[in-house]
């Protein structure tokens, strides 16, 4: 197995017909940026680390499910997204508000994160984090493209602000 070569839909494939090793090197190769982009929308350590936990497991369980439509990255990170909306709504019928206070004191880029739109954020870090095309966001996120591109222009404009402050 030549992991670095293969291509992250590869992986998932061979994974699908059983092969551990090829979950390990596609685990490998996107663990930190999947928890980059939950732990920077979310603001919170411990729940990004319980949501990578649920976003992998759900990889590994419909690996022998996924088609080559899309991207791999695409797919991940559409399944890290709905995590996050669930996890917004779940908090929201609990009356616990959206964005619990997080553990530790926040980094600068977790307070300029939490102070762009939601939309602005999630689209914003599926760039970048994702590295997902502006049609894959619009994808990811279900809107037009764009009001993807109009989102990534004013997160930003608003970085950018806050940056200069």
């Amino acid at each position: 197995m030549n992991s670095i070569a293969d291509s992250d839909e590869s992986l998932l494939g061979r994974h699908g017909r059983g092969d551990v090793a090829a979950f390990e090197a596609l685990y490998r190769r996107n663990e930190l940026r999947t928890w980059r982009f939950l732990e920077r929308y979310i603001g919170n350590r411990a729940a990004a680390d319980e949501l990578m936990q649920d976003v992998w497991f759900t990889v590994a369980r419909e690996a022998g499910n996924y088609q080559v439509t899309t991207r791999f990255a695409t797919w991940l990170f559409a399944i890290a997204h709905n995590r996050v909306v669930e996890r917004e709504k779940a908090l929201r019928q609990a009356g616990a508000g959206a964005t619990p206070t997080a553990e530790e004191e926040p980094s600068t880029l977790a307070k300029m994160m939490a102070q762009l739109p939601r939309e602005q954020r999630e689209s914003y870090l599926l760039q970048l984090e994702g590295d997902l095309t502006v049609e894959e966001i619009a994808a990811v996120t279900n809107c037009a493209a764009e009001m993807a591109e109009a989102r990534l222009y004013y997160a930003r404009t608003k970085l950018g602000e806050l940056l200069g402050e």
